[in-house]
């Protein structure tokens, strides 16, 4: 079984400043995660606010963080759409940038049958040759796999793993059993890591370790020793935080704590806003009891 990381990787933000990327920003950012030491790097997601870049800033954005990683993490990059044909391009353009893997979200808005979701990602394989992780979201895709497609899914040799972000452990755990000697599951919640991995997870693709990689990537650590009850505490702790993080559209929040902290700005793209005043007073207030400010 190939698997891309273990522990925390980080689904980067994507900095910006005056309606463009801010590609020094990124760097920081980057090298804020290497020294807080996640596992892997995942540009051009959700949280990089990837349906608002056009395809060059993706390939560039890519191959930047490629570039400055420098075989320090593994990048897995995303290369999500509704059309078939535009992930697999996308797929395309992130093995030519030296990527190590690819983020595959479900199509969204078109959304897919079984035999569409298998058609799909055979074309992204296709194109990309790279290890595939499959994104399953349904809260913002409309589309949640079923087991029947996860078995179809199974017969494609590059989908290795799957970001489970339904936010339902329980399925989670139900997946992990069935499928899980065939496919790594990482967590896509933050906020049920601890419960993802004591049902058999093997890691955390998280937006909280933009601005606590150190910490983020101890709770894993955790996790894998097989301490739960610290686990559980540390969950605990986080908490707060994490669910500031989520108070409004993510990624508006993680990009207000990365302000405060001087690592990028809060700049985000149109249909996002700008983070509201209650709700940056409640994060600060949280990130301040953890000691990230």
């Amino acid at each position: 079984m190939y698997i891309p990381f273990t522990g925390c990787a980080t689904a980067l933000v994507t900095p910006m400043r005056d309606g463009a990327v801010d590609f020094a920003a990124l760097e920081r950012l980057i090298e804020f995660q290497i020294e807080g030491g996640v596992g892997a790097l995942v540009p051009c997601g959700t949280t990089g606010e990837a349906p608002t870049l056009s395809g060059e800033e993706k390939r560039r954005v890519i191959a930047f963080t490629v570039e400055k990683a420098n075989g320090r993490l593994p990048v897995i990059a995303g290369c999500g759409s509704p059309s078939t044909a535009l992930a697999a391009r996308f797929a395309e353009d992130a093995a030519n940038s030296g990527a190590d893997g690819v983020l595959c979200v479900t199509p969204y808005y078109n959304k897919a049958t079984e035999e569409g979701l298998y058609l799909h990602y055979s074309a992204v394989a296709r194109a990309s040759g790279l290890p595939i992780v499959v994104y399953n979201v349904p809260k913002r895709t409309g589309l949640d796999i079923s087991d029947k497609a996860y078995g179809r899914l199974c017969e494609i040799p590059e989908v290795c793993a799957v970001k489970e972000a339904s936010g339902d452990a329980a399925a989670a755990s139900r997946l992990i059993s069935r499928f899980g000697s065939r496919l790594v599951f990482y967590c896509g919640c933050d906020e049920i890591c601890a419960p993802f991995y004591a049902a058999g997870g093997r890691g955390l693709i998280s937006v909280a370790s933009n601005a606590a990689p150190r910490k983020m990537a101890h709770l894993c650590a955790v996790c894998e020793g097989g301490r739960l009850r610290d686990a559980a505490a540390l969950q605990k702790e986080l908490s707060p935080f994490i669910s500031a993080l989520f108070s409004e559209v993510s990624p508006i929040p993680v990009k207000r704590a990365l302000d405060y902290m001087g690592i990028c700005s809060d700049e985000v793209r149109l249909p996002l806003c700008r983070m509201s005043a209650a709700g940056s007073a409640r994060l600060k207030r949280s990130m301040k009891t953890l000691g990230l400010l």
